[in-house]
């Protein structure tokens, strides 16, 4: 087994963005936009990659932090293995609201490079864009919103709602999330890994083309019972 590597040990592993154009307040990333507009056939997360048979499915992340750790820490081990899958949506690192802000900034940041290290290895990649509170989403606290920062206008990204919408209080950070990522980014399609309640999604449907897939363990339920 490979040896940890701390993130802190060598300037939050500079060689990962080497030839990446950075936005100016924070210095993400900014990813490359797609050439053309491609929906997954079906989408399968990182720790279940090795049941798929089927490569037109994208590879995500939308799971607990720790199965996908070892990713984020040697990216380029895995390359050739995810390369086989039709794209990969970018890493659903954490941004809980009561997660230190800077935390939270480290993770987007973290998001974003390893969206460039598989866009310079060739893969197709879609955005996972995920937001906290206010503080992410608007501009009350820095002059930017970090949230969205390095991800291109425009375009297709992917938002998950699997464990992020249980209670009022949450369903009402993501709607309120949801409609800043909508006006600022304009995205053309969303794809949607979760559950889709009209009470959050019934009045933005007219502002985009929402593609929705069931999560991962309601998929196989679904299976089972079939």
């Amino acid at each position: 087994m490979a040896k940890a590597k701390l993130t802190v040990a060598d300037g939050f592993a500079p060689e990962l963005i080497e030839g990446a154009l950075l936005e100016e307040f924070f210095n993400i990333p900014l990813l490359e936009p797609v050439k053309e507009l491609i929906v997954p056939q079906g989408i399968i997360p990182f720790s279940k990659r090795r049941r798929s048979q089927n490569y037109g499915e994208f590879v995500a992340f939308y799971e607990h932090d720790v199965k996908f750790a070892d990713f984020v820490l040697r990216p380029e081990f895995y390359s050739e293995e995810l390369c086989r899958f039709k794209g990969v949506i970018t890493p659903d690192c954490s941004l809980y609201r009561d997660t230190p802000l800077g935390a939270q900034v480290l993770n987007t940041y973290r998001n974003r490079m390893l969206g460039y290290q598989c866009q310079r290895r060739g893969g197709y990649v879609i955005v996972n864009v995920r937001w906290g509170d206010e503080r992410s989403y608007t501009t009350c606290l820095y002059p930017v919103k970090f949230a969205f920062l390095g991800v291109p206008k425009h375009s297709i990204v992917s938002i998950s709602t699997y464990g992020c919408i249980k209670g009022s209080e949450n369903k009402y950070y993501f709607k309120q999330g949801l409609k800043a990522m909508l006006e600022e980014l304009q995205p053309l399609i969303v794809l949607v890994y979760g559950a889709m309640p009209k009470e959050v999604f019934g009045e933005f449907e007219h502002l985009t083309q929402f593609i929705h897939f069931r999560d991962w363990i309601s998929l196989c339920k679904g299976k089972e019972a079939a």
